[in-house]
């Protein structure tokens, strides 16, 4: 019996719990951290992916609602591109030790392990914790003849249908192999590094459809430069007035729904009292007002799971995925 993929995918999003109360030889964490460990100057957050896309935005954000949960901590955001986000993990893993270096994580830290192109996986890094959940739209330039997802799909069973992503293991190629197992069609793929690239590729007519977050394409909706065809979310956005009317993929016929999660790491190898300072950190920087902005700037829901709890859904969220790209 053929099982829905948006009922499979969609149980990552309730693996996310409450982290239980933190140690109490932590110190006190009214800071944002306990005492054991404190950033002796600037810490760095590594963003895998290049300038403008999604994992740009949360990366600058979560830098940004650190600083807000405590005064003390300064941090330098530095993209480091290339290779779907191989490079810039590839870099974080040399950082073992350092727990003066972050990383804004998201599905390709449990994706390009999965399709064998390097040599780490999740439980090489410290898991901090996981922010929010961020679904996409397929996305077509505003004078494209398609209306629906469904249009699209009857239109790939007869003619060639350029799909640009941002790297293999990205959420849009995640969605459109998820789609094409679904309905049978197969999408011609070009691969960009960012957000920010696939979006001036879909403008310049370079591709025909893209798969992009709400928070990387909202400019371009309200302008009316591009149009979005169908979410691939398990309801419609209905808390966000510009985004309601959007049907959801399953609404069209296409039973697919799946998120990506943002979230941080620690490097791998740090000790206890510093894994304590960042969750810590975290959990007071998700209190914060410019944490609330990130979410409704970025149109994403709140689901948030800290250090243990992150892990497990970590755990689950890898299986799934190797359902998906290894089936």
């Amino acid at each position: 019996m053929k099982r829905s993929r948006s009922a499979v995918l969609a149980t990552t999003s309730v693996l996310a719990l409450t982290l239980a109360a933190c140690g109490g030889e932590s110190g006190d964490s009214s800071g944002g951290g306990g005492g054991g460990f404190e950033p002796r100057g600037d810490v760095t957050m590594i963003v895998p992916f290049g300038a403008g896309g999604g994992s740009d935005l949360a990366g600058r954000a979560t830098a940004t609602m650190i600083e807000a949960a405590n005064g003390d901590v300064g941090v330098n955001v530095e993209n480091r591109e290339g290779g779907s986000g191989a490079v810039g993990y590839s870099a974080f893993l040399g950082e073992a030790g350092n727990a003066e270096t972050l990383l804004a994580t998201e599905t390709a830290l449990l994706a390009l392990p999965i399709s064998g192109e390097v040599e780490f996986d999740y439980t090489d890094f410290t898991p901090i914790m996981k922010l929010a959940d961020d679904f996409t739209l397929m996305i077509v330039n505003a004078d494209s003849p398609y209306q629906t997802c469904t249009d699209v799909v009857e239109a790939a069973k007869t003619e060639r249908i350029v799909a640009g992503i941002s790297g293999i293991t990205g959420l849009d190629n995640i969605v459109f192999t998820l789609t094409e197992q679904e309905t049978g069609v197969e999408f011609d793929r070009v691969p960009f590094e960012s957000g920010g690239e696939l979006t001036a590729a879909l403008l310049g007519g370079q591709i025909d459809i893209a798969s992009l977050n709400p928070g990387e394409i909202i400019g371009q909706l309200e302008a009316g430069e591009v149009k979005a065809l169908c979410a691939y979310s398990e309801e419609r956005y209905s808390d966000y007035e510009e985004l309601a009317d959007i049907e959801t993929a399953k609404e069209q016929g296409i039973d697919v729904a799946f998120a990506q999660f943002r979230g941080v790491l620690a490097p791998g190898g740090i000790d206890d009292a510093a894994r304590e300072f960042w969750i810590e950190t975290m959990e007071a920087a998700v209190e914060t007002d410019e944490y609330q902005q990130y979410i409704e700037d970025n149109y994403l829901q709140a689901n948030t799971a800290a250090g243990d709890d992150f892990v497990t859904y970590l755990e689950g969220n890898n299986e799934l995925l190797q359902q998906v790209l290894e089936g």
